[in-house]
């Protein structure tokens, strides 16, 4: 037996050397070293998808068509971005022309595990309301941050917080929403990235009007906290203090500085002042009430959404007018409506299609509201990371190939390889020849074409088109490709969510949405105006919960309208151009009406010929689909 260990002055045990640290899995590697974040494998360009100047594009579109007569508020120092996808591969590609550029950041992260984030939509024109499941890529995620609990979330928040770190200026500072849930761990995470040093205030937000479970043996929660760091101690130059009003006037002695001292300020007989106010300087504890259903004003019917007066404080607190705000959890955009209405510029980022359709619809109106009132707003535009996300999952994943790609869609869409694969027949599930479109390809007219005649001369009768994104009329092209070719066709969106690292269970694969549309035609006063007319939509119901699918199929395709929650056209639409934003209607929860037919009335085309039109429709889980038409302006 070897002799055992004496631990002792001259030869200290290891734990009796270990400092304070929060440790979770995945902080370190099997070596002992910090695992680094990997921002640079992480970086990738981001696509433009739309350009959104409201005010402008409606002036435009009724004829006021010279930059000299137009007359908006419009300020051209900066683009606002509103950007779909996963935040840390976002913050990466923002660090090229943002690194150290952002004066302040606010979150609110998912923070309580096992929350059910389903939500409840209005439908059609009514008061009725149906279920929203979270997107499936949205649960991937959520899944991924509570996978391990705690140690899971904290190797997600950590990761996103040493970019979030990357991107603030030196003067900037960090606000993080959170309860009692994380807090705790957050403030040792944020101690060891930003310094205790640079810790500002611990922020007790009190909702005194929330409804109370009085069953629970606990005194009932009415608080969340609101952590705030500096990047450095140059932050407090750009700190302005904060005052409120209060419902009682509030006593306060009377006070002066003398020989360097504060004391009390007494009138000519030596009694003591006081004076009476009902404004009083913010402090640490925040008396706003949370957004109530009834709120018209307010509320987007997001479950998360937080009161407009919270973000107000923060913005005018650590920021100042032009500066750069930033939201990468931005949920239904409070923070970009509130920084734009208080003339600050922003970026805001998330992963769920419903927030970024939410926070679109909310820009909008408060450009329109912004220029109504002769008040100054920034146009916006939306990105995604669209093809540049799956060449990193192929890349990172399957090695660059392919031939991968195709299997492992094959494989969870549960259909078999063909033992010879040709060009355009790939698998087969039941009597369907299946064919897998390229990863960063858009499918075509010509290439369903090819896939129909390749299945026929096979024997088949059927064939499924799986792809990541289709052209935008492709729907109404295969009607007449199934008649010449006597192939059924169905055109299917591969899911995001297969790019999940270990996933092995398959997810529901949807069809495509059917859009269909025309222009209208008309001549007002002598002269050619355009709008557009809705046909038909069938959604294509990714996110309808399972028990109210069925039900929810039949009336999808007789009252497809209803379904819509938003639609807007690009007039003079041009390939590899963001969607311009000319024209739009949308349903709110105060007026459910929504036109089918536009009334732009159009009329800013150059000179006579044959345009493209863009009609793009987003129902009312989030999901958007586009169809293009053709408009003979002769």
């Amino acid at each position: 037996m070897p002799e055992s260990v004496r631990w002792g002055p001259d030869n200290p045990h290891p734990l009796s050397q270990l400092r304070t640290e929060l440790v979770w899995d995945g902080k370190y590697d099997e070596y002992g070293n910090r695992r680094p974040v990997d921002i640079a494998g992480s970086a990738m360009p981001m696509q433009k998808i739309e350009t959104v100047d409201m005010p402008r594009s409606e002036a435009l579109a009724s004829g006021q068509t010279t930059l000299g007569e137009l007359k908006t508020t419009r300020q051209d120092d900066f683009r606002n971005m509103l950007i779909w996808g996963d935040n840390k591969l976002v913050m990466a590609s923002l660090l090229k022309d943002f690194r150290g550029k952002i004066d302040l950041i606010y979150i609110d992260p998912p923070f309580d595990v096992g929350a059910d984030f389903t939500m409840q939509v209005p439908v059609g024109d009514s008061t009725e309301i149906i279920e929203k499941n979270p997107s499936l890529i949205e649960l991937v995620a959520y899944n991924d941050t509570w996978g391990k609990y705690t140690d899971s979330y904290l190797h997600m928040i950590y990761e996103r917080l040493v970019l979030m770190r990357e991107l603030l200026s030196d003067a900037g500072s960090i606000y993080v929403h959170c309860d009692w849930h994380v807090g705790f761990f957050l403030r040792s995470v944020m101690d060891e990235l930003f310094g205790k040093d640079n810790f500002l205030n611990e922020i007790v937000w009190y909702y005194y009007n929330k409804m109370h479970d009085v069953r629970k043996s606990i005194f009932p929660r009415a608080h969340d906290t609101i952590i705030a760091y500096a990047k450095s101690k140059q932050a407090g130059n750009k700190f302005n203090l904060q005052k409120e009003k209060r419902d009682e006037p509030v006593v306060q002695l009377v006070r002066k500085k003398v020989n360097g001292k504060m004391v009390n300020a007494r009138d000519e007989a030596g009694n003591v002042l006081y004076r009476t106010t009902d404004e009083k300087t913010v402090d640490d504890v925040w008396r706003i009430p949370m957004i109530q259903p009834a709120d018209k004003t307010q509320n987007t019917g997001f479950v998360t959404q937080k009161n407009e007066k919270i973000l107000e404080r923060i913005i005018e607190a650590s920021s100042n007018e032009g500066d750069l705000v930033a939201d990468i959890f931005c949920g239904s955009g409070t923070t970009g409506a509130v920084a734009e209405r208080l003339g600050r510029r922003w970026i805001m980022c998330d992963l769920g299609r419903f927030a970024i359709h939410t926070s679109r619809k909310r820009l909008i109106d408060l450009q329109r509201k912004l220029q109504a009132e002769g008040q100054p707003y920034r146009a916006f535009d939306v990105y995604n990371l669209g093809r540049y996300e799956r060449q990193w999952w192929q890349r990172e994943r399957l090695q660059g190939f392919d031939r991968d790609h195709r299997r492992v869609v094959l494989g969870f869409y549960r259909a078999d390889p063909l033992p010879n694969p040709s060009a355009w027949l790939h698998g087969r599930k039941g009597g369907a020849f299946v064919y897998v479109d390229s990863i960063d390809s858009l499918l075509t007219r010509d290439e369903v074409r090819a896939v129909a005649k390749a299945a026929r001369e096979a024997g088949g009768r059927e064939v499924h088109c799986l792809a990541w994104e289709f052209e935008m009329d492709l729907r109404m092209v295969c009607q007449e490709i199934e008649a010449s070719e006597e192939v059924r066709i169905r055109l299917i969106t591969i899911p995001r969510e297969i790019m999940e690292k270990n996933r092995t269970t398959p997810p529901p694969f949807f069809e495509v949405a059917v859009l269909e549309a025309e222009p209208v035609i008309k001549k007002v006063s002598g002269k050619k105006k355009v709008d557009i007319k809705l046909n038909k939509f069938i959604p294509s119901l990714a996110e309808v919960p399972s028990k109210e699918l069925a039900a929810l199929k039949e009336r999808a395709v007789k009252d497809g309208f209803d379904f819509i929650d938003f639609w807007a056209v690009d007039f003079n639409w041009q390939e590899e151009k963001p969607f311009e934003h000319q024209w739009q209607d949308y349903r709110t929860r105060k007026d459910r009406s929504l036109k089918t037919t536009s009334d732009a009335f159009f009329d800013g085309y150059p000179s006579k010929g044959v345009y493209k039109a863009c009609i793009k429709v987003v129902d009312i889980f989030g999901c958007d689909t586009s169809t293009v038409v053709e408009v003979n302006y002769d």
